[in-house]
């Protein structure tokens, strides 16, 4: 059998990363990377070292807290999850607004394609940031503007504590939908699932599709670990960085945020396209069923489960993502 290995990249232009090779000869021997499906990278430029462990390419998933292990170092530069190319990338993308109530400060977004297309706009879960969809951005197809925004209290975007509530985080991207009639389709991850749910019920003449991609709305399999009590006590918050101490903010919040928004579901008259992978760790893929039960008023559900797949889906399943969007912003079920 194949060997597999996590390889520990430390490189002078993007800082360290973990890339899963298959069947290295030696460690001088450098195959394409597993968990790029779709363009392969040069080696970076400036690459000093690399550390080679054994990983075992068919283990049994281990819970969610060791999944969130991932997310963690992902934000801290040290996962596959997240974009191929260095955030720099987007610089030239970057715009601001700033949002009255609830939000009440700056929000920060990423703006690339047709100004006349048909708007997408891209939203992380948590952690995370617009940075995130840096390979859809800088790849856009003929006809579609896409947006991709900080969430409040993530990348550049006030305020600089949490703000947990659906409502204020749905402001803030209802600030980003056009004025013009012109087909909107919404694409939450993970978090940002309920974020663009909550956004299609409050502005339901100017949303015409949703895409829940690994997208957590059943308050039911919402758990919270012990450990994440212990990030909340004031002395260990000081500790934490700002992302990570929002997130922890956000995730002690969710379930009850869910349990408000669930009986509103019904009222989504979107299209809406589901996809979920059925190795989720963070986000059980049980998480389908509640949402195909809920969106009742929904003009039409179209489901894709992608067997073997995690959470990570922007970035380990980018053209079903993509396939996706254009199902949604299509007219006909």
């Amino acid at each position: 059998a194949a060997k597999v290995w996590l390889v520990l990249e430390q490189d002078s232009v993007v800082g360290a990363r973990l890339v899963l090779h298959s069947s290295p000869v030696s460690p001088g021997q450098v195959p394409r990377p597993r968990h790029m499906h779709e363009k392969s990278l040069p080696p970076a430029p400036g690459a000093k070292t690399r550390y080679w462990l054994p990983h075992r390419a068919h283990a049994v998933p281990r819970g969610r807290l060791w999944s969130a292990m991932s997310v963690v170092l992902a934000v801290l530069g040290c996962a596959p999850p997240g974009a191929k190319v260095p955030d720099s990338a987007t610089d030239a993308l970057r715009q601001q607004i700033n949002v009255g109530e609830p939000v009440n400060g700056p929000v920060s977004y990423l703006r690339a394609g047709n100004p006349a297309g048909s708007r997408v706009i891209l939203v992380h879960g948590t952690p995370g940031s617009a940075t995130a969809w840096t390979d859809y951005l800088l790849d856009v197809p003929s006809g579609w503007e896409v947006f991709a925004i900080d969430r409040p209290g993530f990348g550049r975007s006030g305020p600089e504590g949490a703000m947990p509530s659906l409502a204020a985080q749905a402001a803030a991207v209802a600030a980003l939908l056009p004025q013009d009639g012109r087909p909107t389709v919404l694409l939450g991850h993970s978090l940002g699932g309920p974020v663009v749910a909550q956004v299609a019920i409050d502005h339901p003449q100017k949303v015409s599709g949703l895409v829940l991609l690994a997208a957590s709305l059943d308050p039911a399999l919402e758990e919270i670990h012990p450990m994440q009590y212990v990030g909340d006590w004031v002395l260990v918050r000081k500790l934490l960085p700002r992302v990570l101490r929002n997130s922890n903010s956000e995730l002690l919040a969710l379930k009850d945020e869910l349990d408000a928004l669930a009986p509103q579901l019904s009222r989504i008259s979107a299209k809406v396209v589901i996809v979920h992978g059925t190795l989720d760790d963070l986000v059980p893929v049980a998480n389908v069923p509640f949402m195909q039960a809920r969106l009742s008023g929904s003009r039409c559900i179209k489901t894709v489960l992608l067997e073997g797949r995690n959470h990570f889906l922007p970035w380990n399943s980018q053209a079903v993502v993509r396939e996706a969007i254009q199902a949604a912003l299509e007219a006909a079920c």
